[in-house]
Order: C-alpha cells, then structure tokens, then sequence
C-alpha cells in the first residue's frame, strides 16, 4: 500500500497468513482487501470508512495508551476508502481467508480487558479480535499494555497451529508492532539453545515472529511499551484458538 510504514505480507513475511499494514496520518485512502480479510484500527484519531458502498464510523482514540479503540471488519474481496478525522493514524492487520463475514462493526465498550500477570509481569490485554470476543475467519488480533519496567509475554511461549497438540512442533505465524518504549523483545529457538532475535524496539517497529517461542516483552523503567499482536495459522471459523504452550524450561 502507497504511504504505509509498515507493510508485511504473507509474501514478504515467507509465510501463509498473517500480515499488517500502519498507515500514517493520511487524509484519504483507497484499497482493495483481495483475498484478504482485514481489520481497521485506529492507533490515533477518527476516520469514515465506505467498503462495497456502506459507510461506517469509527470514533478511535488519542492514542493507544488512552484504552481501546472500536474497529471494522473488511471481508475479502471489498473496495474499499477511508477518510480521515483528525490526522488518523491506522492498523490494518490482516489473514489470508477463504470463508465471507460481512462488513461489521466492533465496538470499543465490548472489548475484554485482561489483567494479566502480577508485579514485575503486570500487563493489560485488550482482547478485541480474540475467538471468544469477535468472529473471523483465520484472524487473530490482541493489544497489550506493559507497564514501564514490566515484563509481558512471560512465560516464553508459542501459539500452537494445532490446539488439539499443545507443544507441538508448528506455531502460528505471529506479527509484533510497537509504539512507545523503547523496549526490548526476545524470539528464540529452544531446540537450538539459542537466541535468535533480541531487539530493541520503540514507536513503528515490528518483529516477526515464524516459529519457536518468544518472550519477554520488557518496557524500560518509566517507559510503558504498547504493542499491537497479529495472529493466524491453519485454524478457521470456530476452530480458531489462542493455545499455547510453554517453553519446557519454563514451564
């Protein structure tokens, strides 16, 4: 997409699935989903969104810190064009589809908040496009709150492919974007005994994460980390999941 400051997709990503596109402050937009079904998030500001000639508003938020935001459902397949209110800064996280949800609206008082963890691993999820809160075909889509000098994603852990095999060997693909920070996040390869990733992170990064575990997620000391997670693999429908299993030396 023209413009976006960060495009991931299955292809550039050597994956199947998942992708994501941020889109900076912008003052109209035009795509089409193509076999894609997408969500639209506001990271800042409002917008108007017309897909297949129905129109929706979102009222979004300042800023990610400030809760969270309500969202659309672009099925594959739409035309689609967005306005922009206020300087709208956008998230697009998407999955390669191949079942129709229509075009709906999900609003930001639905959406669960998790507090997870306890001292030093205190985290808040927002759990807006999890299997229990929102239906998609194969996306998966949570933001995370960390706290400055917080840890998250700890344990170390993945998202199984096959939640009927926890621990086995496939993960779901999985995408990180970051603001505030800076912050580090790990992704490793436990049968390797080694790491793979350990990189500093702040406002517009992304890592991706294709196999093995990660964790943790660590905000800085007077620094609370935001980071928006996309997920998919081969679960659809109703069969989507959030498993996950521990890597065995945390456990």
């Amino acid at each position: 997409m023209n413009g976006a400051a960060v495009d991931v997709t299955p292809e550039s990503a050597g994956w199947k699935y998942a992708g994501l596109r941020v889109v900076p402050a912008f003052e109209s937009l035009v795509f089409d989903t193509g076999p894609d079904e997408v969500l639209v998030v506001p990271l800042r500001g409002s917008c108007v969104i017309t897909c297949d000639g129905v129109g929706m508003g979102l009222a979004g938020r300042d800023t990610v810190f400030d809760g969270p935001t309500d969202f659309a459902y672009l099925p594959r397949g739409s035309h689609v064009s967005v306005t922009s209110v206020g300087g709208c800064r956008l998230a697009l996280p998407s999955a390669r589809a191949e079942g129709d949800l229509p075009f709906r609206y999900g609003a930001a008082l639905d959406v669960p908040i998790e507090k997870r963890g306890d001292g030093q691993t205190l985290r808040f999820v927002r759990n807006f496009c999890t299997p229990e809160a929102f239906a998609t075909d194969r996306l998966l889509a949570v933001e995370v709150i960390t706290p400055g000098g917080n840890w998250s994603s700890w344990p170390p852990h993945k998202h199984d492919q096959d939640a009927d095999e926890p621990g086995g060997e496939r993960a779901k693909e999985e995408i990180y974007y970051y603001e505030g920070g800076p912050g580090y996040q790990r992704v490793y390869s436990s049968a390797a005994g080694r790491i793979d990733v350990l990189r500093e992170v702040s406002e517009g990064d992304v890592v991706l994460v294709p196999y093995g575990y990660h964790g943790p997620s660590m905000a800085m000391p007077g620094r609370d980390l935001y980071y928006l997670n996309v997920l998919a693999g081969d679960d659809r429908g109703a069969d989507r999941s959030m498993a996950f299993s521990y890597d065995p030396d945390y456990r």
